[in-house]
């Protein structure tokens, strides 16, 4: 099963709905609880990351019965140095999304916490593909 999902940069009213969608989706096909939880991780952070740094992305769930794989590709600004976004706290989100409560530096060390695998492939000026596996342990699909 695939699903994917269009996000538009700084489109708080909308985010979160896409994780939403995919927490649903693996629900319905009897993924494990830890493996929807771990996903919807995934899913949720890179999301937000979308709509917070970039202009536009995509966020795509593939479901397999002994895995899940979210891929959130964006066209942004690019991370310059990924080994210190993936550090708790780092966080270049600016002051007006870190009042709405959003940028604090968790986003990407969640993804990397929830991740069994995590390839992170960016160049600046041009965006950021992030590809999250999930191991499904009682492959129930």
């Amino acid at each position: 099963m695939k699903l994917e999902f269009v996000i538009e940069g700084m489109d708080f009213t909308r985010a979160g709905e896409a994780a939403a969608k995919i927490k649903k989706a693996l629900q319905l096909v009897g993924m494990e609880v830890e493996t929807v939880r771990k996903s919807v991780i995934v899913a949720y952070e890179a999301e937000m990351n979308i709509v917070i740094h970039a202009r536009s992305g995509t966020l795509t769930a593939r479901v397999y019965p002994d895995r899940v794989e979210i891929e959130a590709a964006d066209e942004g600004p690019g991370i310059p140095d990924i080994s210190l976004a993936l550090q708790e706290g780092y966080s270049t989100a600016p002051p007006h999304i870190r009042e709405m409560g959003f940028g604090a530096g968790m986003g990407l060390p969640n993804i990397q916490r929830s991740s069994d695998e995590l390839h992170i492939d960016s160049k600046v000026g041009i965006g950021t593909k992030l590809t999250s596996t999930i191991m499904n342990r009682t492959s129930g699909v």
